[in-house]
């Protein structure tokens, strides 16, 4: 078995409303030198090796991605424990 991690994204075009209330509330804990937040989705899929790289952006891109608004990363595999 193994772990693959997909990161979803809103594109940068889209606004992020939950990304800039976050960057609003920095303010508000006393930290500054952010100058801006995007709030994003991960997801860990524990796959067996069937499961090619095709598939996996298939996953993604039909499932947990709304790929009109969001970009997504399918990153590096780790071995599941």
């Amino acid at each position: 078995m193994a772990r693959v991690v997909v990161n979803v994204m809103p594109k940068a075009e889209i606004l992020d409303p939950q990304g800039q209330a976050v960057h609003r509330a920095l303010g508000r804990i006393g930290v500054s030198g952010v100058s801006d937040v995007r709030q994003g989705k991960r997801f860990e899929l524990e796959v067996d090796d069937s499961v090619t790289e095709a598939d996996l952006k298939k996953i993604a891109e039909t499932l947990l991605a709304n790929t009109v608004i969001e970009d997504f990363d399918v990153v590096g595999v780790e071995v599941a424990k």
